[in-house]
């Protein structure tokens, strides 16, 4: 669901600042302002979650180029930089769900999502299955249509899960989602070190 509304802002094959310009249409819909409600029934003013969410979106912009490699290392620990976004934008199985940060990546060390990006593996951008067209309405609604789809053709007791489950979910398993690809990775490599 929430994918559905930011997927146009990765699907881009390149990597640099007007891919940051690409932001949702549909994140209303998405609900995600649903997620700073409990801070303003806390005591949080509006207009302060408006100032830090736009602060937020200001500092992303330029974190999106291939022009800068890496800042000091206490920077890179803390702070979300072109290196670790990079991560973020990858399609390379090593990176997917990787480096959700906004501005502290931090967050992403404590919780167990954070990447290094490896010096000397090209990093491959965009969605996992590329669109294969610059149609901008294609790019803005291409995977509401698919869960529209998804739901559309499955039992009842499947349809909630095509909405909430993470991309690439099926209820038969005949899709690969991130995890999958990465585990299929994975052996791979450990194949290959065998």
């Amino acid at each position: 669901w929430f994918w559905a509304s930011h997927v146009n802002h990765h699907s881009s094959q390149h990597y640099n600042l007007s891919t940051a310009l690409r932001q949702t249409w549909t994140g209303f819909i998405a609900l995600g302002f649903i997620f700073r409600i409990p801070l303003a029934f806390l005591g949080f003013h509006p207009a302060m979650l408006l100032f830090v969410g736009a602060f937020n979106l200001i500092y992303q912009f330029w974190i999106h180029t291939e022009a800068i490699y890496k800042f000091p290392r206490w920077v890179e620990y803390i702070m979300n930089t072109p290196s670790h976004h990079r991560v973020h934008h990858a399609t390379n199985p090593r990176y997917l769900d990787q480096n959700y940060a906004g501005t502290f990546i931090i967050w992403d060390r404590i919780f167990g999502t954070f990447t290094e990006e490896v010096e000397g593996e090209k990093i491959r951008y965009g969605i996992v299955k590329q669109l294969g067209t610059f149609n901008l309405l294609w790019s803005v609604f291409h995977e509401w249509i698919g869960i529209a789809q998804d739901v559309k053709s499955v039992p009842w007791r499947h349809k909630f899960s095509y909405i909430w489950r993470p991309p690439g979910w099926s209820h038969d398993g005949s899709r690969d989602t991130s995890d999958s690809i990465r585990a299929q990775w994975l052996q791979s490599q450990q194949a290959k070190a065998d």
